[in-house]
């Protein structure tokens, strides 16, 4: 018999991974959702999506990457000592955040025991506890950090965002699979037009994302930019509008245990988002004017 546990937050019993339209809060899922079993596949669901919630519903459902599939749920199922007595997530993870966000904040995947656990990318682990709490600082966050799903967090101008949206072994997809998820990401970001802002955190982040949105028709500037923390760039959308690439380090603890990211480093890169922001929308002037 399958075990089944209370939920942290409602106390709910689940399977750990949770089936889809169990009553898991906030699952964007039904059980009948279509569900993704390839690349070829991910494309025509994602391309079908009207919404971002069909999309993120979508997302949460797929099984296209054999490898990625075996390992979120054999985490889920084995589960770490500190979280033994509750259930995991264990599908992919959906974005997170406003659907008419000016901001998205582009990682690369959830991890195994964050968002693959509680099923919102980027909560439930210190990397998460560090963007959430950059949000709350910088006015984006209902609440400095979000442990669970279903906990009240409102994002208001900020969405998360990954280019792979399942737990992958040792934090590394392979490009096989990052090609696979790439028409989720594609989609998502045509169904946001309001972005203005993307801050990649890490260096594959931001590869990623210049592949991404060159594979939708935008145009990146040559030679291709670099990555920095601090860097930007100015990419073009297929429609002409301009959207800035802003690089950040990732708060992994790799960084924030050794200084090369700063709580005041991560607040200034939000800073010079919202910077960005005010001159686009006139709230601020611009430097020339």
């Amino acid at each position: 018999m399958t075990e089944r546990l209370p939920h942290p937050l409602t106390g709910q019993l689940f399977a750990s991974p949770v089936p889809a339209g169990q009553g898991w809060p906030e699952d964007p899922a039904s059980r009948s959702t279509p569900v993704a079993c390839s690349a070829e596949d991910v494309i025509r669901l994602a391309d079908r999506a009207r919404t971002l919630a069909e999309l993120d519903a979508r997302v949460t459902k797929c099984r296209a990457c054999p490898r990625l599939v075996d390992w979120r749920e054999s985490v889920a199922k084995g589960k770490r000592a500190s979280f033994a007595g509750e259930p995991y997530w264990g599908r992919p993870v959906a974005s997170l955040g406003d659907p008419e966000a000016w901001l998205g904040i582009i990682g690369l995947a959830p991890a195994a025991h964050g968002g693959n656990r509680t099923g919102r990318m980027f909560t439930g682990d210190r990397s998460g506890d560090w963007i959430h709490a950059a949000l709350y600082r910088a006015g984006m966050n209902s609440q400095p950090d979000s442990k669970v799903a279903g906990d009240g967090l409102v994002m208001t101008g900020a969405r998360t965002i990954a280019p792979v949206h399942c737990a992958p072994p040792d934090n590394k997809p392979t490009p096989d699979e990052r090609h696979a998820c790439a028409g989720w990401l594609r989609r998502e970001l045509q169904l946001i037009p309001t972005l203005e802002i993307l801050i990649a955190l890490g260096g594959i982040a931001w590869q990623a994302t210049l592949s991404g949105v060159r594979a939708m028709g935008w145009d990146v500037p040559r030679p291709q930019p670099r990555f920095g923390h601090g860097a930007e760039a100015v990419l073009t959308r297929a429609d002409g509008v301009p959207v800035r690439l802003v690089g950040s380090y990732h708060p992994s603890q790799q960084n924030t245990f050794t200084g090369r990211l700063t709580t005041e480093m991560l607040d200034a890169v939000f800073a010079r988002a919202k910077e960005i922001h005010q001159v686009n929308t006139g709230e601020t002037p611009r430097p020339d004017s």
